[in-house]
């Protein structure tokens, strides 16, 4: 499809070090919202406090436990974590209570990224885990404005008294910040004074990261919508044939003068041809049956395990019943990501993904596909259940050129099909001329032509 080869794989992962309350979350936060990347994970060292024993738990509930040791960290647990990320994988990250000083039942899920920002106190400690750090960066902050923080933060957010805070860091914070924190600032790339605050220092190490992004290929979403003006179609894109009957039905489902009615019965017709469409694309073997007549006939069968299909909530939805009438017995799964306001970006919120689908040919269900963000998520998903990248197809009633564009480029192997491919979006990154909000207008839920005086609502 032109232009460079697919990207690389390998997450870029920054780690910053500093003493207790040095900023390090702030200026990690502050340098993700600066990067303008899609999927960046925050991996934090706070994670991965090691589970205490009864003895453990009397010693920290009295301040007498050393946190700031590093035996009081599980580092084969973390190495291992960081070790996945960096492969794209999807790792459990363990949830650390401080105010029982233990482990949360519940694990959390963090599926691949483009960037992984980790920062802890003792990131620069250990020898496997700086092996695993792409650029190293040590907050160094007055040691006065760290104890006023650390004061703050365990009173008002840990439910620790003044006393035990105190004591805590008088008899083990300051002692293993100049033992085991200060001396690693000479492993350092960057040296940042004043944590949060130092803006200048933040800008170049944003800088540093989008040159090394620019290496590995990874675009950031800032240059995604004229990424790939000009270029021709993948070749893994398939659109269906624009028959007079196809474009009737598209006619049909375009006007915005539609009756809802009208609108899902012509949806469906087309979902129903798109999907027949992409099971053409199945490996199939040659059979031989025998008619009722006493005759043979040369025929194809589908040859493979299974085929499993998986919808991305909520408009994709309305693609399973298409799916279901054509293929008996199929597994479905569903995927919910809803784009985050305050970023931007997709987020996963709910995911059923049937038992063992790695050997499984998916076919990834949206309505339409705009700029492909929420379809890059899914696809990766999948990908980090194993399902093999060139089984999954993603089918969709209508696509942008950009949305096919990021998909194809991110994941060449995954065969995208559609029924029609309009060739920009707007501002709001909708498809133009696009078929509206397509859940809202199957669902029902259009909001009255008085609230709203947009008609291009594509997700």
């Amino acid at each position: 499809m032109g232009g460079p080869g697919p990207r690389s794989r390998c997450p870029l992962p920054p780690g910053l070090c500093g003493g207790s309350a040095s900023g390090k979350t702030t200026v990690a936060t502050r340098i993700i919202e600066a990067l303008d990347v899609p999927w960046v994970v925050l991996l934090s060292m706070d994670s991965f406090y090691k589970v205490l024993d009864e003895g453990q738990q009397a010693l920290a509930a009295r301040s007498d436990y050393n946190f700031d040791h590093p035996d009081a960290f599980d580092f084969e647990l973390l190495v291992s974590v960081l070790r996945k990320l960096k492969k794209g994988k999807s790792v459990k990250v363990p949830v650390y209570d401080f105010t029982t000083h233990s482990r949360r039942r519940e694990w959390k899920t963090v599926y691949g990224a483009n960037v992984i920002v980790f920062e802890g106190i003792l990131a620069f400690a250990n020898k496997e885990l700086l092996k695993l750090l792409d650029m190293k960066v040590f907050v160094d902050t007055d040691s006065d404005i760290r104890l006023v923080r650390r004061l703050q933060r365990d009173i008002m957010e840990r439910g620790r008294d003044i006393v035990g805070v105190i004591k805590q860091y008088n008899k083990f914070v300051k002692p293993a910040f100049e033992q085991y924190i200060e001396p690693t600032v000479q492993v350092a790339d960057i040296v940042v004074p004043r944590g949060g605050e130092n803006f200048v220092a933040l800008d170049l190490i944003v800088q540093h990261v989008h040159s090394q992004l620019e290496k590995r290929e990874i675009t950031v979403r800032a240059t995604l919508a004229s990424a790939h003006q000009g270029q021709p179609l993948p070749k893994t894109l398939s659109v269906l044939e624009n028959t007079p009957q196809v474009r009737g039905m598209h006619t049909i489902i375009r006007n915005k003068d539609t009756t809802r009615d009208e609108f899902i019965f012509y949806s469906k017709r087309l979902m129903r041809l798109l999907i027949e469409h992409a099971l053409s694309f199945l490996p199939l073997k040659s059979v031989t049956v025998e008619t009722p007549q006493g005759t043979t006939y040369e025929g194809k069968r589908f040859h493979r395990q299974r085929i499993t299909g998986v919808s991305i909530l909520r408009a994709g939805e309305t693609m399973e019943q298409a799916l279901t009438a054509v293929c008996k017995d199929i597994r479905l799964g569903k995927i919910l990501i809803q784009t985050n306001h305050d970023t931007g970006e997709p987020e996963l919120h709910y995911l059923r993904l049937p038992k063992e689908i790695s050997e499984d040919y998916v076919i990834l269900m949206d309505s339409t596909v705009s700029t492909g963000a929420a379809a890059m998520m899914a696809v990766r998903v999948l990908l980090d259940h194993d399902v093999q990248e060139d089984r999954i197809f993603l089918l969709s009633l209508l696509m942008a050129e950009m949305g096919v564009h990021s998909v194809a480029y991110a994941f060449p192997r995954v065969r995208i099909i559609t029924t029609a491919v309009d060739k920009r979006i707007n501002e709001e990154f909708h498809i133009i001329p696009g078929i509206g909000n397509f859940g809202d207008r199957y669902f029902g839920t259009d909001a009255p032509p008085a609230c709203c005086e947009s008609e291009a609502m594509d997700c």
